[in-house]
């Protein structure tokens, strides 16, 4: 008995057509880092980060057991945060203010400081 053979089927025309429809790229906004991994990355103690979320600072995820999941957003903000305070010696409320400046600029269309211009605050939510 012969069999009919089927036709392979591309990827490429399962896929959505648009742009930023990268099988392999990660939704900055998608929650897949726990605190632990997080803290990992960003080589700090996981109670900083428990401490910047009661500062509101950040707003990590919970999944249904209420345990924190950062996204990559989230990760990018705090890499900001530990720039300002590591590099530049400033203090929390000042970080706030600085962020809220720098997207300010942002928005605006207007070039930050010479010694903040190695933040980039476009995809941060301020």
């Amino acid at each position: 008995m012969k069999t009919k053979q089927r036709e392979p089927v591309r990827l490429e025309e399962k896929l959505p057509t648009t742009p930023t429809a990268d099988p392999t790229a990660i939704h900055l906004d998608k929650p897949i880092y726990t605190l632990s991994v997080a803290s990992e990355i960003l080589e700090t103690h996981p109670r900083t980060l428990m401490m910047y979320e009661h500062l509101n600072m950040i707003k990590p995820k919970r999944t249904v057991t209420n345990r924190r999941r950062y996204s990559q957003r989230d990760l990018m903000k705090l890499q900001a945060i530990q720039t300002l305070t590591r590099k530049h010696g400033v203090n929390l409320a000042g970080v706030r203010y600085i962020l809220a400046l720098l997207k300010i600029l942002q928005t605006r269309g207007i070039e930050p400081p010479d010694g903040l211009k190695d933040l980039d605050v476009r995809l941060l939510e301020v």
